[in-house]
């Protein structure tokens, strides 16, 4: 006996979309990576190194790694949720500065601090520097997301395709 199931275009289009994601986040991830390791909020220490703090390390590359990890989920998650939404440059920009600026309450003013002992939605030099890294990393994933579905969505041409 055989059954068969339908899919929505819509769900369909979820891993899809989670793909794109990821390259977005990652693209994103490096964006505010460099906010984070140029900005310097507690006098000497780049917030690279307290996002490698969340592992106990203090190692700068360490950081990269725990950051763009951080930042390919995010980005998973958001052409997972959003990415419907997000196929058109300006809607997917607004989307990806509305989804950093959750992505900072949750991660920078919550758990990052609470994980370190630091109190938690505290308004201060680090956390101002860590909304604009937030907003860098959703423009520009916001954007990615965007151009790759454009680029997805145009025919190949040359060669290949006759």
């Amino acid at each position: 006996m055989t059954t068969t199931m339908q899919i929505s275009p819509r769900t369909a289009a979820i891993p899809v979309h989670a793909a794109w994601g990821a390259a977005a986040g990652l693209v994103g991830g490096i964006g505010m990576g460099i906010w984070m390791s140029v900005s310097k909020p507690m006098t000497d220490t780049a917030m690279m190194t307290m996002v490698a703090g969340l592992l106990g390390s203090t190692n700068t590359f360490a950081g990269w790694l725990i950051h763009l990890a951080i930042a390919t989920l995010a980005g998973i998650t958001f052409g997972a949720l959003l990415g419907q939404y997000a196929l058109r440059l300006a809607p997917a920009a607004a989307l990806g500065l509305v989804y950093g600026a959750v992505w900072w309450t949750v991660g920078a003013l919550w758990i990052m601090p609470a994980n370190m002992g630091m109190p938690v939605f505290e308004w201060n030099a680090v956390t101002r520097s860590s909304l604009g890294a937030h907003l860098v990393f959703g423009l520009l994933a916001g954007v990615t997301f965007a151009a790759i579905a454009q680029a997805a969505g145009k025919p190949r041409t040359g060669p290949a395709g006759g």
